[in-house]
């Protein structure tokens, strides 16, 4: 257990961030199923708002260092893909 104040001061600054960062993927997350359920059962316009939406989300989490920038890209890039064959298969 900690003992020094800085020590302890980090471990409640520690919680505090841990609990915002969960916010924040818990909250990427819904917005990524969101966009998957609006693909299936939306129209496209519907989609493509929830893509917006989704990717801003993503870049928030990436910024704030929740995820990796890699890894946010690599999200982004895959719901686009998504969305671009649906698109097809619908036309």
């Amino acid at each position: 257990m900690a003992t020094s104040l800085s020590a302890k001061k980090r471990i409640r600054q520690n919680i505090r961030h841990r609990s915002r960062n969960r916010w924040r993927l818990r909250a990427m997350r819904l917005s990524m199923r969101e966009f998957r359920e609006k693909l299936l059962h939306g129209t496209p316009e519907e989609a493509r708002e929830s893509l917006r939406k989704c990717g801003s989300l993503i870049d928030r989490a990436a910024a704030r260092g929740v995820i990796h920038k890699n890894n946010a890209a690599r999200k982004k890039s895959r719901l686009n893909a998504r969305l671009k064959a649906r698109h097809a298969q619908s036309a």
